[in-house]
């Protein structure tokens, strides 16, 4: 707990800025009610001092996704068409001059 009891945090001082609000910051108030509800034992932790869990998500599995499925079929068509145009090999129909307008 901090080391201010929740009356010194809260009072006023005459030095203080005249604009400062009349009533207790509502986080620093969320705060020291949780502190003291801890202290009190009618909760077991502080849910603001809980670390973040330490597991990372599971990653999904892409290959079970209907577009990876639906990609995977086609590549499975057009190689089966010897439509496939694969990296480093010739194409073995050249584009002829039929294609140009």
């Amino acid at each position: 707990m901090s080391e201010q009891t929740p009356d010194e945090a809260f009072h006023r001082d005459r030095r203080e800025h005249g604009g400062a609000p009349a009533h207790p910051d509502d986080d620093q108030l969320a705060r020291l009610t949780e502190e003291e509800r801890v202290e009190a034992g009618l909760d077991a932790f502080d849910p603001d001092e809980v670390p973040p869990a330490t597991d990372a998500p599971p990653e999904p599995d892409v290959t079970r996704s209907d577009e990876y499925q639906e990609a995977r079929a086609e590549i499975r068509r057009e190689a089966d068409e010897d439509e496939l145009m694969v990296e480093h090999r010739r194409d073995p129909y050249p584009p002829s001059h039929y294609d140009r307008s």
